[in-house]
């Protein structure tokens, strides 16, 4: 197979170590959190038997909390290479990882313990040789901070707003759609239009209570109105991530997308994102 999923916390980590075991040339890595000692570990072994190893990673959140400094320290003691992530974009929220230019994982995880043991989360594994070059061309342009267009993979700053509306736009029976809070106002409102077209929409959030207070949902509960209810699931514990799969009249054909994206406008707007549209048989 040319894509495989990973379902986090029931896949563990061990996809992600494999990969990385496994690397004979190159490790580009692209990391919001990175501090899971298992996967510091692996990356720094990889080094030390000749693998180019590359990491970026996000300087620090929008209050000014840096998470990565003690794992960097460690990796550039190791004599990793590590950046922060381009400066174009608010924050890079982008989890990738590319293997000897064959492989490439697109995930919503973060490289944190708790996200590959506890939370609900999920990456894919592709192979496909112009969903990689993507990701490695897009790796290289914020490594070097050069301009970067997208031709096949959805990335925010970028195509991703338009994307998302259009993936919506073309559901006729059912989408199912798991994020931690709604706020893009577009996007809301065409699911809303979805909705009102006949298509069964079904959507899941995080509880407005265990939100951060800059984090609560906006925007949603105004359409109740039309029906597009969100369940909020008490005991869900699932990163950001965008994941939506809608299911087309094409018999057991369905779609979906995959990443750490987002339906929050500053998502689409201020963030660097990377999501792949997937398909199956």
């Amino acid at each position: 197979m040319s894509r495989t999923l990973i379902v986090l916390p029931d896949d563990s980590v061990q996809p992600i170590l494999d990969a990385i075991d496994g690397a004979k040339k190159s490790l580009r890595i692209k990391m919001f959190i990175f501090t899971d000692p298992s996967l510091l570990d692996a990356v720094i072994a990889a080094h030390r038997r000749g693998v180019n190893v590359r990491i970026m990673l996000n300087p620090k959140r929008r209050n000014g909390i840096s998470e990565n400094d003690e794992s960097r320290r460690k990796l550039e003691a190791a004599g990793i290479e590590v950046r922060d992530s381009n400066p174009a974009f608010d924050l890079t929220h982008e989890k990738s990882m590319v293997v000897d230019d064959t492989t490439a994982f697109v995930k919503s995880l973060n490289w944190q313990t708790k996200n590959l043991t506890s939370t609900r989360d999920y990456a894919i594994i592709t192979r496909h040789a112009h969903e990689v070059e993507e990701i490695t061309n897009g790796f290289e342009a914020d490594w070097s901070r050069q301009d970067f267009v997208s031709r096949h993979l959805i990335w925010c700053r970028g195509n991703g707003r338009e994307r998302i509306v259009q993936f919506i736009n073309q559901t006729k029976h059912s989408l199912w759609l798991q994020n931690e809070r709604y706020q893009d106002q577009m996007i809301i409102e065409h699911l809303v239009r979805a909705k009102e077209r006949g298509v069964d929409i079904h959507v899941m959030a995080r509880p407005p209570h265990t939100l951060k207070e800059e984090k609560l949902l906006e925007g949603v509960g105004t359409r109740h109105k039309v029906g597009l209810a969100i369940d909020f699931d008490e005991h869900a514990n699932f990163a950001s991530g965008v994941n939506v799969a809608a299911d087309e009249a094409f018999g057991s054909f369905a779609r979906g997308f995959l990443g750490r994206g987002g339906l929050a406008f500053f998502a689409q707007d201020a963030n660097g994102f990377l999501e792949v549209k997937i398909g199956f048989d």
